[in-house]
């Protein structure tokens, strides 16, 4: 079944409705929240990811999309949390839930603390580690922005050939939602709730000049200066050729010139790590694939 990709649902008025307390069957729930529930009973839990941020620093505005099965959506607002929401709302109006039959209790009567309900993914994750003899989760903090009363960090989680990034109000809810999108993504994988996926065996660096191949060795042959080249869709052959994975980690910072910035990591042994910076998001992604591809070549070469 094709994967399906739905615009922001901020001009309809089923998704308007689940933002305002007033119009929703239950205005303790949240559509993020109403979301996340109906991922923990399906088993495949939503991902968020923050495709690009735009406007002034007085009138911001960011895009997330949401994935959860097959389905796809895309919020925009003001703010990063309304933008999850509005893409979460649309995921809902997509799948057509009944916000009624989830029935989660989302605050306490006694104290108006919102209780976690989300399962301990890094626990899963340590433990699915432990079991499988796989080298524990990583966690890494990538960048730490915002003024102080409204920090942001930034934290991947790596296992195995692995990696996922997320972003919290702190190390610790960042390092949580990190885990969550690794555990969602495993179970995409393995294309059920249970997780069956097992790691390919690491490419060596070292090895990299005895490999061959096609798409290698025109890397080898041809130089990397050619304008307006692709080389995100070049370091996509390269990979699945060679058998290793590559990961885009978008910073949030923009460079001292106001560029945007990217870091492709690959998952050979060891890990290598490569930056890029460009006018836009896409710019940046690609230019971080051509050091990669720069960092290949000349290990491919020696």
């Amino acid at each position: 079944m094709s994967e399906d990709r739905y615009e922001s649902a901020a001009r309809k008025p089923a998704a308007a409705a689940r933002l305002n307390p007033e119009a929703s069957p239950n205005p303790r729930k949240t559509p993020i929240q109403i979301l996340h529930e109906y991922g923990i009973r399906s088993g495949v839990l939503p991902v968020y990811v923050m495709e690009r941020a735009e406007g002034e620093a007085h009138q911001p505005s960011f895009v997330f999309t949401v994935k959860i099965q097959e389905v796809t959506c895309t919020g925009q607002g003001p703010s990063k949390k309304a933008a999850k929401h509005l893409a979460a709302a649309a995921a809902l109006d997509v799948l057509q839930i009944n916000v009624e039959q989830l029935n989660v209790p989302v605050k306490s009567d006694r104290n108006g603390v919102e209780p976690d309900h989300h399962p301990n993914s890094v626990g899963i994750l340590q433990e699915l580690a432990l079991q499988r003899g796989w080298p524990l989760p990583e966690y890494t903090l990538l960048t730490e922005a915002g003024p102080p009363h409204m920090r942001e960090f930034t934290v991947s989680c790596r296992l195995e050939s692995l990696s996922e990034t997320a972003i919290g109000s702190s190390k610790k809810a960042a390092k949580k939602s990190a885990a969550e999108k690794m555990v969602a993504r495993l179970q995409s994988l393995s294309g059920g709730s249970e997780i069956t996926w097992t790691p390919k065996a690491s490419v060596l660096v070292g090895n990299l000049r005895k490999c061959s191949g096609e798409k290698v060795s025109l890397l080898r042959r041809n130089p990397l200066s050619a304008l307006h080249t692709d080389y995100i869709q070049m370091m996509l052959e390269l990979s699945k050729e060679q058998g290793f994975e590559v990961t885009y980690f978008n910073i949030d910072e923009l460079t001292v010139n106001g560029l945007y910035q990217c870091l492709a990591e690959l998952s050979t042994s060891p890990v290598v790590v490569c930056h890029g910076v460009g006018v836009s998001c896409s710019n940046a992604h690609n230019a971080a694939a051509h050091s990669a591809l720069q960092y290949i070549k000349i290990m491919a070469s020696k």
